[in-house]
Formats: C-alpha cells, structure tokens, sequence
C-alpha cells in the first residue's frame, strides 16, 4: 500500500471534501447489551435501540459478550496480513466474477477510496449452489500470516452471534416478534472486509471510504483507536466524528432495514476519513439476507395511515447490478433504494 501514489482518481470533489477539523459527534447512543445477555433487561433495551435508530441510525454497544481474545486474535491477522508485500496480498486479489479476496483500487460514488480491503464470507455460496448470474461468494484465503483463516473464521462467528441479538432488539424495538428477521437470514449473503487506511499525503483531498449508506441490513464495525469514521449529522447536515470507545461495537442500520422499517429507520450516511500520520484498522461485519429475498416494507408496519413507500426488489439482482461500480468508474449514479421509492402523492 505504501506505493500508492495521490492522483486524480482519489481527489473528491469541493464539496465533499473533508475540513481540517470534524467536530466529536455528541450524545451518540452508548448502549450496554450486558442485560440482555444475563437474561433479562430486554424490555429496557428495546426502547434505547428503537430512540438510538430513530435519532441516528446507529449506536454504540459495549457489554457485547464478544470476547476480547477474538477481537485481539483477527486485529493481529488483519495487520499481519496488510504488513505483507503487495505481490503476496495480490495472490488473493479479488475478481469481478469472484468478489472476494484482497483488494486495493475500490471506488464510492465514482471516487477511488484511499485504502486496502480484504474480503471474506462467513457462509460461502459457491458456483454449484446458485443459479447461473446469481452471487457467487467463494472464499480466497491466503497462506500467510499463520493462522489467519482462523483468526477470522472465529471472529465471523462471534459477530454472527451479536448480530442475530442486535435484530431481535430492533424487531422488538418495532413491537414486531423477536425473530421476525430471522428467516431472511437463513442463507445468507454476509460477509466480512478488512480495511486498512494508510497514512495519505493530502487527507484534505481525500477519503478512505467516500460518504454512503451500507445498502445490507446491518453493519457491526470494529475499529482502531486511531479514529476515521464520520457519520452525517441529521440535525444538521454536518460531518461529525464517532470517536472510538474501548472494548465496543459501532452499529449501524442498512438500507435493508429502513426499507422494512417503512422509513420508521433511516439508515445513516457515513464516509472514512484518513489523515497523514497515522494508518488505521477498522472491521466491518456486513450482515446480509439471502440473493432471494424480496425486500419490502413488512405487512405489520404498512396500514392505511402508513402506506408502503418502496416497491419490492431482489437481493441478488441488487448486488449483481451494483457490484460493477467496485471495479471501475461508472458514468451513472450507482443503484440506491431511492430508486425503487414510491411517489406518495
């Protein structure tokens, strides 16, 4: 990574640019799931995740139940792997017909993003389970550093297990049954990327990962203590930091889950920021139904008084259309569930 070279490709346009300083997101929601692991305490918590959804989009949770020793064991791999020398990391370079795998030259709204992934699916769907065009997810792990396949295998684990507690407190949170999500996720597409964010030469023309919404359903982010993630302020319009708290999770909802929220969530734009001191880490867990569902506001929160505000589309067909844009720049807007909104008039 150290030979990347600052051109045109990364420069963001004037008005998404970064300024010198973000200010620290205040009264971000620091939720303590410890409760619910103990047994009890669901029915407080139901309420703080619904205020934390509505408000922001997303949380901070600690007293998560992941052991600490996971996280340490898939930190250390993940530095030792983007510590190798590029033609290592290359051996598992991603292709577009086999998107997973090691990557460096990715794009967000068209700009290429100032960092280097690495992608992996905790349940993979290889060629001979799918139909043809549909998403194949078929692992590239690499041989070294020791131990790593593992390191991350446990640690895709852990976070399924957090993930399926995260959406039973949100479906309580929308006075829906515990596991009503659950059946999407029977299948699933989720998967997992490293990043690594290496110090720029001109972080005020560029950014890590350009500003978005995570299109999935959930993401579960680690990170560093170096400090990156930006998330836009609704109150506002502004840019705010999310500065890391020891020993947790940032939580964010999906396009997926404001869509079967019928708009009750929204999910929040964020973008990676990057500076020219210091590298940073960050995990993310991008917890995805399976490529057949149809994804549509749930029956329970559609009435008269709230009537649908998105047609339903397919898992696959949208991540089929919109993982083109990850290899190259396009001349179109990449596709956003803005796309498949209603008129409500």
């Amino acid at each position: 990574m150290g030979s990347f070279t600052m051109d045109d490709a990364f420069v963001q346009a004037p008005e998404h640019r970064p300024k010198a300083t973000v200010v620290e997101a205040s009264g971000v929601p620091v939720i303590d799931l410890s409760p619910l692991l103990a047994g009890d305490g669901v029915d407080a918590l139901a309420p703080e995740v619904g205020a934390a959804c509505r408000e922001w989009g997303f949380l901070v949770v600690v007293g998560h139940g992941v052991p600490a020793e996971t996280v340490a064991r898939a930190s250390e791999a993940q530095r030792a792997f983007f510590a190798l020398p590029a033609e290592r990391k290359a051996a598992v370079r991603r292709v577009e017909a086999s998107p997973l795998g090691y990557y460096e030259a990715e794009h967000t709204k068209n700009v290429r993003d100032w960092k280097e992934v690495f992608d992996f699916a905790p349940h993979e769907l290889p060629p001979d389970a799918v139909a043809d065009g549909e998403l194949v997810l078929v692992n590239r792990w690499p041989d070294e550093p020791p131990g790593f396949r593992e390191a991350m295998e446990e640690y895709g684990r852990a976070m399924e297990q957090l993930a399926f507690k995260l959406l039973e407190l949100i479906a309580r949170s929308l006075n829906l049954r515990p596991d009503r999500f659950h059946g999407f996720f029977k299948d699933q597409t989720t998967f997992v990327r490293l990043n690594h964010y290496p110090p720029c030469p001109n972080p005020d023309l560029a950014l890590g990962v350009g500003r978005h919404k995570d299109s999935g359903a959930l993401t579960i982010l680690y990170q560093d203590d170096v400090g990156g993630l930006d998330v836009l302020r609704r109150s506002d319009g502004d840019w705010v930091r999310v500065n890391p708290v020891p020993n947790s999770f940032v939580v964010n909802l999906g396009d997926i889950t404001q869509v079967w929220s019928n708009d009750r969530y929204e999910s929040p734009e964020h973008r990676a920021s990057v500076n020219s001191e210091k590298e940073r880490f960050s995990v993310g867990y991008f917890f995805n139904p399976a490529t057949d569902t149809m994804v549509e506001p749930l029956e329970e929160l559609v009435s008269e008084e709230s009537p649908a505000r998105y047609n339903a589309y397919n898992v696959g067909d949208f991540y089929n259309t919109r993982k083109h844009s990850n290899f190259k720049k396009l001349d179109v807007e990449n596709l956003q569930i803005a796309h498949f909104r209603k008129s409500l008039v």
